[in-house]
């Protein structure tokens, strides 16, 4: 009965991850077709990755999105981790209930209705104080950390909660300062999570299609409204050809922060057994 069920499992398991992933693998392998219709395979070429590195616009949009989606997650991991261990580690406070519903309302909210927010915020700020001065860079990336802190709060929640809090009541009874408490012992034990936390905003905000069509502007147009605005003209190899780039950058990404993340739990695995061996 067990082995029928375990069948059962493994085939459903099998049938979701080919629908996941063979239409990944079979657009990196029509990246090195060399016939121009992307659905008929010719021979194995590279003249697509020449044509992309030689479209301008795209490099343009490529380097634009990489330097918001950066800069967003870097933000948006700082802050996130600071609304994060509020949440948790101070009980009670005035406007907790109030602070806790903000920091969701962006994850539960359609994006539609967020990018509408913003543009109307951003004309008001610039009818008003003169910034921003129009559309560009500084709106999108603004409403990209907006979007992502409360994805980075809330892995922040989940690690804290789950987290024992012995080591830094015991940092307490040692003379211990709350600040230095933070940065010895509370960021070390949750730097998985942070790492996790900034790997999502960045995916989040590097393929961001519906803010960025709110607040962005012709100057800053980025990757995906550049492909967006390609696929209603109908699919070119150079974009399987970027898409593949783009699925080898984020693997290796998730390849070292993963071996950062293991290495760390070693660490801290480790650490707990020398602090307890010391104690017997």
């Amino acid at each position: 009965m067990n082995s029928k069920r375990n069948y059962y499992i493994l085939t459903g398991m099998g049938f979701g991850f080919a629908f996941l992933y063979i239409p990944i693998l079979l657009l990196m392998v029509f990246s090195f077709n060399e016939a121009k219709v992307t659905t008929r395979w010719s021979s194995f070429s590279l003249k697509w990755y020449q044509a992309l590195l030689e479209n301008d616009a795209i490099i343009n949009a490529a380097l634009i999105s990489l330097k918001i989606a950066v800069i967003s997650a870097t933000i948006a991991t700082i802050v996130g981790v600071l609304a994060g261990i509020a949440l948790v580690r101070f009980k009670k406070f005035k406007g907790k209930t109030l602070f806790s519903g903000l920091m969701v309302a962006p994850m539960v909210m359609p994006e539609v209705i967020t990018g509408l927010s913003l543009l109307f915020l951003f004309v008001a700020m610039e009818e008003l104080i003169g910034w921003p001065d129009g559309r560009g860079m500084t709106t999108i990336t603004i409403a990209h950390i907006t979007f992502c802190i409360t994805f980075v709060a809330v892995i922040i929640q989940s690690r804290l909660q789950g987290m024992d809090e012995s080591l830094e009541e015991a940092a307490m009874d040692l003379g211990g300062r709350p600040i230095r408490i933070l940065f010895d012992i509370t960021l070390p034990l949750i730097t998985p999570a942070m790492i996790s936390g900034w790997l999502l905003s960045f995916t989040l905000s590097l393929d961001d299609v519906i803010l960025a069509s709110f607040v962005s502007g012709p100057s800053s147009t980025t990757l995906p409204l550049v492909i967006f605005s390609k696929i209603k003209l109908g699919i070119s190899p150079d974009i399987n050809a970027l898409a593949t780039l783009i699925i080898g950058i984020v693997a290796i990404g998730i390849v070292i922060a993963a071996w950062l993340m293991n290495k760390k739990e070693k660490a801290y695995q480790r650490d707990i057994q020398m602090a307890v061996a010391q104690n017997e």
